[in-house]
């Protein structure tokens, strides 16, 4: 059985798109392959088995830029190299450090794939010093993995590299979205609480390029009686707070367990994907609320496989100018209408299960390897 090395930045439980897709990655070749994964440690503890697969967490002493840093995690990953000795070395990036690491370590003969989530846009003053090491990363690469064309086509670090790229969209864990007997009764109350209005709901971190604002802004267009929920946390919850102050019908609801995830996408109508630029790469929750049934409203991001995901004026509505009166009369539109909200929903459904099961992946995932 060869063996994979896998490396992300962190890694299930913690919540993010990166991760999710790499557990989702390791649990598909798991009766396949023999594997370990590599990661920063967002919690105490250092080596855990998750599912039969030794997770190794690496602590850290800082976060700059939004790269953990530790002094232990070259020494770690030559280390599980070496006694490990993976057939592949599976990476997931942007992740810099991991990036400059692997450059410097000896391989053992190892192949290296690497996962293209995003291009590193945000931090616009580290990102020259680092230029030079990803392209030699690339080079070195045996296989890239890409989310969409539409990413590919638009990202300049790939474009010397198109003849390596495989794309591999990201998928969803359809099972965590199975209403069970006796679920609707959490669906009616989450309805009920919120007065049996329409929702429109947001899920994700609360970071700059999620676009929340512009979520908020709108809420002074929209006409429709409606509620809207904000999900999840990040570094802006205090400040989008501030924000939504004075609205009436914008509710924060926090973090929320797999469970409330699905009672809450359930009970929506309309899901809110507000995101301004090309570090949404592709929108796992964006494919996760349309196999639920919902209709998306999102922007026009050009070079995003958000574009891909969302249909515009089949599965919701593409905004353009990243306009946020425009939006809201987009979520109007679906709101007022129960024909328009039930094509999208049932184009949405179809849609994803035609093209972001976790199944559809993995005879792409074994072409990589072979």
């Amino acid at each position: 059985m060869k063996k994979i090395l896998h490396i992300s930045k962190y890694y299930y439980p913690y919540y993010g798109g990166i991760e999710d897709v790499a557990h989702t990655i390791v649990e598909e070749l798991r009766p396949y392959y023999e594997q370990k994964v590599i990661c920063f440690n967002h919690e105490k503890g250092s080596v855990q088995n998750i599912n039969g697969i030794d997770v190794i967490r690496v602590s850290t002493f800082a976060t700059i830029a939004s790269q953990p840093l530790s002094v232990k995690y070259w020494r770690i990953i030559q280390k599980t190299i070496d006694e490990f000795r993976p057939d592949f070395i599976h990476l997931h990036l942007p992740n810099p450090l991991a990036g400059l690491f692997i450059l410097i370590t000896n391989l053992r003969g190892a192949k290296i794939i690497s996962h293209w989530h995003a291009d590193i846009l945000g931090q616009k003053g580290i990102y020259p010093l680092y230029k030079n090491f990803e392209r030699k990363l690339l080079k070195i690469s045996d296989k890239i993995i890409a989310t969409s064309q539409m990413y590919v086509d638009f990202s300049q670090p790939l474009q010397d590299f198109k003849d390596k790229i495989t794309i591999i969209p990201n998928t969803i864990k359809d099972h965590k979205f199975h209403l069970f007997k006796g679920e609707e009764e959490e669906v009616r109350k989450i309805k009920a609480k919120h007065g049996n209005k329409d929702i429109v709901l947001f899920v994700g971190r609360h970071v700059p390029y999620k676009g929340i604002e512009k979520l908020i802004e709108a809420d002074s267009y929209i006409k429709e009686d409606c509620v809207i929920l904000i999900a999840g946390t990040g570094t802006k919850t205090v400040d989008l707070k501030a924000l939504a102050q004075n609205s009436s019908r914008i509710k924060f609801i926090g973090r929320l367990s797999d469970n409330d995830l699905k009672y809450y996408l359930y009970a929506s109508k309309i899901f809110a994907f507000p995101s301004v630029n090309r570090s949404e790469a592709f929108g796992v929750a964006l494919a996760e609320a349309m196999f639920c049934g919902l209709p998306a409203v999102s922007f026009n991001i050009e070079g995003s496989g958000a574009l891909w995901v969302n249909q515009n004026e089949k599965t919701g509505f593409v905004v353009d100018d990243f306009d946020s009166k425009k939006y809201a009369k987009a979520i109007d539109n679906i709101l007022k209408s129960p024909e328009l909200q039930q094509k999208f929903s049932k184009n949405a459904q179809d849609w994803v299960k035609s093209n972001f099961m976790r199944e559809q992946i993995l005879p792409l995932l074994n072409e990589v390897y072979t």
